[in-house]
């Protein structure tokens, strides 16, 4: 079983949320949204293989900066997939859709609001950040 297969295996048997694998090294996390990328912003991840149950434009952004070879996503966003097509990183997914609901359903996800027309990915990580900031304060 190769890594991005060992990933989406474990995303499915462990009930993460996201799961990144290379060789013997295996990073997994239970946290929802862009927090299980953050915290591996300090870690070197490059050259692992992800896998995650929803990936949009703001994760996307923040896979790239963590240098990751592929992504396979259960639920990606096309403006998702248009940042990882226009990226070295390999791309599979189960499901597109048009944008990610926020936690209620009734909207767009805040991070995808945040990172909306933004392609750099230092530039999406200060969005985030900010985003972070207000939605916690």
């Amino acid at each position: 079983m190769n890594d991005l297969e060992r990933a989406k295996s474990l995303l499915q048997s462990g009930g993460y949320t996201c799961v990144l694998c290379k060789d013997d090294t295996v990073h997994t996390s239970f946290h929802r949204g862009v927090r299980p990328l953050l915290e591996l912003l300090e870690t070197d991840v490059s050259g692992f293989y992800a896998a995650d149950k929803v990936v949009g434009k703001a994760t996307a952004l923040l896979y790239c900066l963590l240098n990751v070879k592929a992504i396979h996503a259960q639920v990606i966003s096309q403006a998702a997939l248009q940042v990882l097509q226009n990226s070295p990183i390999a791309v599979f997914w189960d499901r597109q859709v048009d944008y990610i609901k926020n936690r209620t359903g009734d909207g767009r996800c805040p991070m995808e609001q945040a990172t909306e027309g933004i392609d750099d990915p230092q530039e999406a990580l200060v969005a985030i950040q900010k985003k972070l900031k207000e939605l916690l304060s």
